[in-house]
């Protein structure tokens, strides 16, 4: 029989180790704000002095998207729907390739501080500016649901104050962005990367002794319809199968890390293309252990209250607080585990906030303030960590917003695609196809832009069917209901009858069916594609077919490591590669050192 801890709370010990992570979180911001060490200049402090090594970077590019929304969504994603969201990590697979082959070598080679610099070299300012503001409101409405949605969620099961753990990660991520740059932010996102392995792996080992192994815990969850991994409808319209997750997931995560300001900055923060290069697929190892350990952190869950689903049984008020809620449950016996959790969770908020905070305050200096002011290098580095700060309260105060939201992970994910892929599409655009104009590029990114939002909109307003999001089985037969609280007095057991369902929504219009029913993977997918084929038209009836491009400006066949690796193993066969071994070749070719822009701060020239 299964029920909820008598008294929700957080013991002196959980208070010490969640304090102490926030302590040492700040800390790292101070030693690199007050050694001297990295912030003489805007370029030490918004990229780090283009000096950083792989590991770090790596470490800090699976921090920042891995936030609390990882550690409370993706378990109850699990829960709900099924490990089929494990397949995600083959979209991490494609993303790493796509990402470094694709848009790193260019982005690298330019030198640039701002991914929309490349909009101009490319286009022209307008399209610049267009996607600069995007970025920022992305940013920010992620940023708002990655602060409130864990605090919310925390708050409801553990008593944490709910505006103090608001204010108090927010007060954090600002003081060590706004004294460390760059630096600060890498550094924080090693600690912070430990700490979310952590605080899961403390509750998959409690899960797994509680439960008598982990043999118990996967026979439960397939019993229970928890292992449905291989689901090859080719239906757009369902929420999760092979193909949304694969290839949704692709476009998706690409736009996070090919494309996005804050994944780009730590790019060209390395001290050579190799390092970056080695640090996406570093980046995608660590990405697999979180996904990993998160999934089965949901069929931890399952298997504990399988018979006793705390959600049906008004133990809590949302899905997004089970997983608190089971921490409490099975880890209140040891003092400063659940705080750890929540230190976890906390860490999560802390990277993606932070990251956010220094891209915002990178790409407003670079794309809205030093093309249009002369300011001196002195200025320039006062006025970024002035807009960390700004940021920092801006993202604070969007926090209220994202009591709008639904659940956390679908939530975030619709409100990084539906913007990021018409973005994912224009620099797709500008980079594969040649033929590309500014006119093409513009009606590109509107049509792309405008189809997302209609589509995500009307999937608020109508839910889609049952039939298609697929939700598994629910019960309570096995609750303790003797203890006084104001549970659900009887068992209960949650089916679904998605004939009758359907039936019961016939006056919905064929739209809501349809179009909105698409699954939230595919918002990126969507505007991407859009802004490419409209794009694409538009440049060939508008004279792109004569357009000739600055040399740097598109891919090339030398850009790609497989034709590096070739022509080098070429040269070694025919003996024109001289006594150079072949890792040295590789690493003339990937480019010793980051010549694009070593002595300039930020740069907004285009290509001679």
């Amino acid at each position: 029989m299964t029920s909820a801890p008598s008294s929700p709370s957080f013991s002196a010990w959980d208070y010490v180790v969640f304090t102490l992570m926030l302590v040492i979180s700040a800390g790292i911001g101070l030693y690199f704000a007050f050694t001297g060490r990295g912030q003489r200049s805007s370029a030490d402090f918004l990229v780090g002095g283009r000096s950083m090594t792989a590991v770090p970077v790596a470490l800090s590019l699976t921090a920042s998207f891995m936030s609390a929304i990882t550690v409370l969504g993706t378990p109850v994603e699990v829960y709900q729907y099924g490990a089929i969201f494990i397949l995600i990590c083959f979209a991490y697979v494609l993303m790493v390739v796509v990402s470094s082959e694709i848009f790193l070598p260019i982005f690298y080679r330019l030198g640039i501080t701002s991914t929309y610099e490349y909009l101009e070299m490319r286009f022209n300012k307008v399209i610049r500016l267009f996607g600069t503001v995007l970025f920022i409101i992305q940013t920010v409405l992620y940023t708002g649901l990655v602060i409130y949605a864990p605090a919310l969620a925390l708050n409801q099961v553990t008593g944490v104050d709910l505006w103090g753990a608001v204010i108090s990660t927010g007060v954090v991520c600002t003081l060590y962005c706004t004294l460390g740059g760059l630096k600060a932010v890498v550094w924080t996102d090693v600690f912070q990367v430990g700490i979310i392995l952590a605080g899961l792996l403390a509750v998959i080992i409690q899960s797994v002794q509680l439960q008598g192994g982990i043999s118990i815990i996967i026979d439960d969850s397939t019993h229970g319809g928890r292992l449905n991994l291989w689901d090859f409808d080719p239906s757009p319209l369902r929420r999760h199968t092979f193909w949304t997750i694969t290839v949704g997931g692709t476009f998706l995560w690409t736009s996070v890390y090919g494309i996005n300001q804050a994944q780009v900055q730590r790019y060209i923060s390395c001290k050579t293309l190799f390092h970056a290069q080695m640090a996406l697929y570093i980046n995608l190892l660590s990405l697999v252990a979180i996904t990993l350990c998160a999934v089965f952190s949901g069929l931890c869950l399952y298997s504990v209250y399988k018979n006793c689903d705390p959600w049906t049984a008004n133990m809590v008020s949302a899905q997004d607080q089970l997983m608190p809620y089971l921490v409490l449950d099975i880890l209140k016996k040891y003092p400063g585990v659940p705080g750890l959790f929540v230190a976890s969770a906390y860490s999560g908020t802390l990277s993606t906030v932070s990251s956010s905070v220094n891209a915002l305050a990178a790409v407003t200096i670079a794309d809205l303030m030093q093309p249009y002011l002369c300011l001196s290098d002195k200025q320039v580095s006062w006025a970024s960590k002035a807009m960390s700060l700004f940021y920092g309260v801006v993202c604070i105060a969007m926090a209220g917003l994202a009591s709008l939201m639904g659940g956390m992970l679908q939530a975030a994910i619709s409100i990084v695609g539906v913007i990021g892929g018409p973005l994912l599409g224009l620099f797709s655009l500008a980079v594969l196809f040649p033929c590309a104009n500014t006119k093409g590029g513009l009606a590109g990114l509107v049509s792309g832009l405008a189809l997302s939002l209609w589509v995500c909109i009307g999937a608020q307003i109508y839910d889609p069917l049952p039939e298609y999001s697929r939700p598994l089985d629910l019960s309570t037969h096995g609750c303790n209901l003797t203890n006084g609280l104001n549970w659900t007095t009887g068992p209960i057991e949650k089916t679904t009858d998605y004939t009758i369902l359907k039936e019961d929504n016939l006056d919905r219009p064929w739209l809501a069916d349809n179009l909105y029913s698409l699954s939230y993977l595919y918002f990126c997918p969507m505007g991407t594609l859009a802004v490419i084929i409209v794009g694409f038209i538009v440049s060939i009836f508008s004279g792109g077919r004569q357009l000739k491009v600055q040399p740097g400006l598109t891919l090339s066949k030398e850009d790609l490591t497989c034709y590096k690796a070739y022509r080098t193993l070429k040269e070694k066969v025919l003996g024109t590669a001289g006594k150079l071994d072949l890792a040295r070749e590789l690493e003339i070719s990937l480019g010793k050192t980051n010549h694009a822009f070593c002595d300039v701060e930020i740069s907004t020239q285009t290509l001679p």
